[in-house]
């Protein structure tokens, strides 16, 4: 390792004091700096399983919201349950626990995320509608939400046509992307068939329209046969969701998802990024901060390898990983800072040239999904190039399993 790279690195590392919510945040402070000008701000992480990187989304979500004015949450789970959770946040309406699970993931069904709901809640509590801070989920999965409001809809105005214009579908309540290829593409049309008939229905039929686009969103992820082009597909519908929220200047959106979908480039080199299209549109207004870790571990689903994959079966379980490997990402930031910490990579602007050429270099880092391969999913890691794809990483020293609200 060079030691101009790894001396830089601890330099302009920022500690941080805890990874818990309400805490002091003086640590937080130069942010404040690192952010100006930024709108979206996306908060990555390598699993989707892990209960530090949850809790310090949630103490930055604070920070951003009472600290620097953002105004949204925007996560990487369902679009049409996303409604239900804000109407709990701002109003009040629901459960906590059950809206959390309406959003159909188990990864977010969590004693962290929970908490972030539910801060939410009582932040809004007893302030004007203007200044409340919202809940959108921008993942269009998972539509069963979507088809009960255009149910809803069709039974008040045409009872007669329900049945026939959503029968087939009502798949898309749990479909997963490319489940059903299909080169006809017949869910599309139908669901493209569905929205022509709304949009006869005027001004009332705004909010089953709404629901309608997402499902004619899912109905192309599930009919996509090739897995490069789901991926793709579910970037972009992703960062078009985050774009129509910035239609309202005075929006600022904390967005939750994995490092692969925040970061500004490609998935492995492959895939458009959501925060690919992000960067491309709204520039140095878009950060990324990828979250790292050094050992520990999380939670995941366990897929069987070749014919035996069934990669919707089995509980999450922890699945461990020991110190990084030297020469990934994770083991030049243990290096050089080992605690919990913060660095921000558009500073290396003025960095000398060592600096620069480390991460304008290959290099790789640890990422893992919602599923892992048994056996070898220790060894998963994503190449990546600093400069290209994050402006800021945060390192977790020690990773633990994300905490179930029940099983999952």
């Amino acid at each position: 390792m060079s030691d101009e790279v790894t001396s830089w690195l601890a330099r302009n590392a920022l500690p941080l004091s805890s990874l818990t919510a309400g805490m002091p945040t003086a640590d937080l402070q130069p942010l404040k700096s690192v952010l100006d000008g930024v709108r979206i701000v996306g908060l990555g992480e390598a699993t989707h399983g892990t209960s530090e990187f949850f809790r310090l989304k949630h103490r930055l979500l604070e920070f951003l919201v009472e600290e620097m004015g953002f105004t949204v949450l925007a996560m990487e789970a369902s679009a049409s349950a996303g409604p239900a959770v804000d109407a709990y946040v701002r109003q009040g309406v629901g459960d906590a626990a059950q809206v959390l699970a309406g959003l159909g993931f188990w990864t977010w069904r969590t004693r962290e995320v929970l908490g972030v709901i539910e801060w939410m809640r009582a932040y809004n509590r007893g302030r004007p509608e203007g200044q409340k801070v919202r809940f959108v989920g921008i993942d269009p999965q998972r539509c069963d939400r979507s088809l009960a409001v255009v149910g809803s809809f069709l039974r008040k105005v045409a009872p007669d046509r329900e049945a026939g214009l959503l029968s087939t579908l009502r798949v898309l309540a749990d479909a997963y992307p490319g489940s059903q290829p299909d080169p006809q593409r017949r869910l599309v049309r139908d669901a493209e068939e569905l929205l022509a008939f709304l949009r006869g229905h005027g001004p009332g039929a705004a909010d089953a329209i709404r629901h309608t686009r997402i499902l004619l969103q899912a109905a192309d992820l599930v009919t996509r046969a090739r897995q490069h082009t789901v991926f793709a597909a579910r970037d972009r519908f992703m960062a078009e969701a985050v774009e129509e929220l910035l239609d309202d200047p005075s929006t600022r959106i904390a967005l939750w998802a994995h490092n692969g979908h925040i970061a500004k480039s490609r998935h492995g080199d492959a895939i458009p990024a959501m925060g690919q299209h992000l960067h491309a549109r709204y520039g140095d207004a878009y950060y990324a901060l990828g979250l790292l870790f050094g050992s520990g571990s999380f939670r995941a689903r366990r897929m069987w390898p070749g014919p035996w994959s069934r990669p919707r079966a089995g509980a999450p379980v922890a699945n461990r990983v020991g110190p990084a490997r030297p020469g990934t990402v994770e083991a030049w930031l243990a290096a050089a800072s080992p605690g919990d910490h913060l660095v921000d990579l558009r500073s290396a602007a003025t960095a000398p040239k060592a600096v620069r050429e480390w991460l304008n270099g290959a290099h790789h880092m640890r990422s893992f999904g919602a599923m892992v391969p048994r056996w070898s999913y220790r060894f998963n890691v994503s190449p990546a190039t600093l400069a290209e794809e994050y402006d800021g990483l945060a390192y977790v020293a020690v990773s633990t399993s994300s905490q179930p609200l029940s099983a999952s």
